[in-house]
């Protein structure tokens, strides 16, 4: 493979550019954003490149992707429609917040609505120590229950977040297992994977934007994928991440 690839996609244009890994020749082309399906204007702008450059696509090894598609659904409140799965007593982890406030003083203010509203938020019996130590066993009956009825409300995302799942995380996996009885191709994600970290207000949220985003960007990294193989890339698609370094793009479908 003799090419590096890179896309990046911005408010009017995306760019693009395209490296000759053993002589250092760079070439590159700028197309108009697509903004209903940005893969097209990636695929437009990547086979212009190509044809400037022939065959390169073909002996790309990465091609390295950047775009605000997940925050800009976060933004605009495109996500999908979430579920939220926690401990007995604390669906509204994530609308109490912590006491950091925009504005001290005022008493009027009012905070942006949570991602998952309350009625698709279901508690469940189970409890663990900060141990790890299981205090509660998982109710399985109620949790079915619990799965059914955010399938019935037309939730096409689920986030688990259990207390102290960071110590422990045999309830998370298997809620997730319940779901995929349930629902097979329901996307899930749990609290464990996303975040394995302590405090629950932090790990919570964080799923629940997890798993607002995930739909859309599995829908946008297959599109990409499959468009830019009908055209003979077989390397390496990569996503960018906001540290600057880079995930695979099957990471990034399960961890927007």
């Amino acid at each position: 493979m003799t090419y590096s690839f890179g896309s990046d996609i911005g408010g009017t244009f995306t760019d693009f550019a395209v490296v000759n890994q053993e002589t250092g020749e760079l070439r590159i082309n700028k197309c108009l954003t697509t903004p209903a399906d940005p893969s097209e204007g990636v695929q437009q702008g990547t086979l212009e490149l190509n044809e400037m450059v022939p065959g390169c696509l073909a002996e790309t090894s990465s091609f390295v992707h950047g775009t605000t598609l997940v925050i800009n659904s976060v933004i605009e409140r495109k996500g999908a429609v979430t579920g939220l799965l926690t401990t007995e007593g604390f669906r509204d982890v994530i609308e109490i917040g912590r006491e950091k406030r925009f504005d001290g003083y005022d008493l009027q203010i009012r905070f942006p609505d949570p991602l998952v509203p309350r009625y698709l938020r279901k508690d469940v019996t189970e409890r663990l120590h900060v141990s790890g130590d299981v205090l509660t066993p998982l109710d399985e009956a109620q949790a079915r229950t619990a799965i059914q009825e955010l399938i019935d409300a037309g939730v096409e995302s689920i986030a688990v977040s259990f207390l102290h799942s960071f110590q422990n995380t045999a309830h998370e996996l298997r809620m997730r297992e319940l779901i995929e009885e349930i629902a097979p191709d329901m996307p899930v994600s749990l609290s464990c994977e996303v975040l394995p970290e302590i405090r629950e207000y932090e790990r919570t949220s964080t799923t629940c934007v997890n798993a607002y985003t995930r739909p859309l960007i599995n829908r946008y990294i297959k599109r990409l994928d499959e468009r830019l193989g009908e055209h003979g890339f077989g390397g390496q698609l990569l996503l960018m991440l906001s540290s600057g370094g880079v995930s695979s793009a099957e990471t990034a479908r399960r961890f927007p």
